[in-house]
């Protein structure tokens, strides 16, 4: 199981706190606040499937904006809600 790279970790956890919107990912049965930089790290692996769970008042542009840095870094997205 490799890792993500820092970069992409940091990258992701500050576009998350630009939101006012809670952002949490869902890998398995964990949930992990992406404004975690912590729970990022020990939770991004490039083998996993993520579902994300955006809900506030910028939610679709924080839906938008960690699609494509999720897709950036190619970590698989299960379904995103509209």
């Amino acid at each position: 199981m490799s890792g993500l790279g820092t970069r992409a970790i940091v990258e992701i956890n500050q576009a998350a706190n630009q939101f006012q919107s809670s952002i949490v990912i869902k890998v398995g049965k964990r949930y992990i606040d992406v404004k975690s930089i912590l729970g990022l790290s020990i939770t991004l692996f490039s083998n996993e499937t993520y579902q994300l769970d955006i809900h506030g008042p910028d939610e679709a542009e924080a839906k938008q904006t960690m699609n494509q840095l999720f897709h950036k870094y190619g970590l698989p997205l299960a379904d995103l809600h509209p």
